[in-house]
C-alpha cells in the first residue's frame, strides 16, 4: 500500500471516508437518539485510545524520543482527538460549533492532502500508522458531521466567530502540553539543540527558528509551506519582530499573538459557508429583518430632517 498524491491507494482512502460517513449517517438515522449517542461517543473514545497505544507500533516503537514527543497533543488534529469526547458530552452550543468547525476543515484538509503518509519513507513498514491517521483525521471530521447531520447539535451563523476563537484557545492548549513537555524532560527545551550550551549562541539561533518544535504554526509560520505562507500574509508586521530588549528589531514572529489575525480573516468565511449548508434559512430571515430595520431607521431619520 504505497500512498501518492492522485494514485489508487489515495482516491481509496477518500472513498473509504466519505462511505464511512454516509453509511454511518443511515445505519443510525432511524435509531433512538441514545444509540446514536452512544456510537458516536464510542468513535472518539476510541480514538483517543487509539492516541495512546500507538505508542506500541512503528515508528513509535522503534523511536523512543518521537514516542515520548508525539504521545502528547502536539498539534490542531491532536488536541481535538484529545477535547472532542469531553466537548461532544457537553451542553455548551459555543464549544460543539468549535467542534464541528475546525473539525470537519481540519480532519477535510489532512484526508485530501495527508501530508504525514506521503512523508513516510517506509510506508510498507508504517502501514498500521498510516492506517491510524486515516482513522483519526476521519474521525475528527466524521463524527461532528453526523453530530449535525443527525441534529445532536443546531448551527447557528450568528455563532461562526467561535471557529477562529476555538482555534485560538486550542492552539494555547497545544503551547502548554509543549511546555509541560520541555519542563518534564520529554522533549529538548525550545531553541537548544539537544541541551547544550542552553543559554549560548546555538540557544537563540535555533530559538528564533520557527521551524524548531512549530507544531500548527504556535510559533510562527513554516514558510516553504503553502498554508503558512497564506496566514503570514494576513500577519501585522508589528507581531514579526522583538519588541524589546538586546534582540529588539529581530524577525521573530510572536508565539500565538501572530496568529490572531489570520485565523480570524481565514477561518472565519470558511466556518460562514459550512453554516450556510446549513442555516442558510435562517440567515436570510434575520439579513431580511436586518434590512427592515436599517430601513426603518433612514425612514424616521428622513422624517425628522423634513419636520426641520
Amino acid at each position: 500500500m504505497i500512498i501518492k498524491m492522485g494514485n489508487l491507494w489515495y482516491f481509496f482512502w477518500l472513498l473509504l471516508s466519505a462511505g464511512a460517513v454516509v453509511g454511518l449517517y443511515y445505519g443510525l438515522r432511524n435509531r433512538k437518539l441514545r444509540t446514536q449517542k452512544i456510537v458516536l461517543f464510542s468513535l472518539l473514545a476510541f480514538g483517543l485510545l487509539l492516541h495512546f497505544l500507538k505508542v506500541f507500533i512503528p515508528p513509535y516503537s522503534v523511536d523512543e524520543a518521537r514516542m515520548l514527543r508525539d504521545s502528547w497533543f502536539v498539534n490542531i488534529c491532536g488536541a481535538n482527538i484529545a477535547l472532542f469526547p469531553f466537548i461532544y458530552l457537553m451542553k455548551n452550543k459555543k464549544a460543539k460549533d468549535y467542534m464541528f468547525y475546525i473539525g470537519v476543515l481540519s480532519g477535510l484538509i489532512a484526508l485530501v492532502y495527508p501530508q504525514e503518509p506521503l512523508a513516510k519513507s517506509n510506508q510498507a513498514g508504517e502501514m498500521l500508522d498510516i492506517i491510524r491517521f486515516y482513522y483519526h483525521h476521519w474521525m475528527v471530521m466524521g463524527v461532528p458531521l453526523l453530530m449535525v447531520l443527525l441534529k445532536h447539535h443546531v448551527l447557528s451563523w450568528k455563532r461562526v466567530l467561535w471557529a477562529p476563537t476555538g482555534l485560538l484557545l486550542v492552539m494555547l492548549f497545544i503551547i502548554l502540553n509543549q511546555y509541560f513537555q520541555s519542563e518534564l524532560g520529554f522533549i529538548p527545551i525550545r531553541g537548544a539543540q539537544g541541551f547544550d550550551h542552553v543559554m549560548g549562541e546555538d540557544y537563540w539561533s535555533a530559538f528564533y527558528d520557527v521551524n524548531w518544535k512549530n507544531t500548527s504554526y504556535i510559533y510562527g509560520p513554516d514558510l516553504p509551506d503553502a498554508i503558512g505562507k497564506v496566514f503570514a500574509i494576513f500577519c501585522p508586521k508589528f507581531f514579526t519582530k522583538v519588541p524589546a530588549g538586546p534582540y529588539k528589531g529581530q524577525v521573530k514572529y510572536w508565539p500565538w499573538f501572530w496568529m490572531i489575525f489570520p485565523a480570524y480573516i481565514m477561518v472565519t468565511p470558511l466556518a460562514f459557508g459550512l453554516s450556510m449548508i446549513f442555516d442558510s434559512k435562517n440567515f436570510k430571515a434575520d439579513m431580511k429583518t436586518y434590512y427592515g430595520k436599517v430601513k426603518e431607521f433612514f425612514a424616521k431619520l428622513k422624517n425628522k430632517k423634513t419636520e426641520k
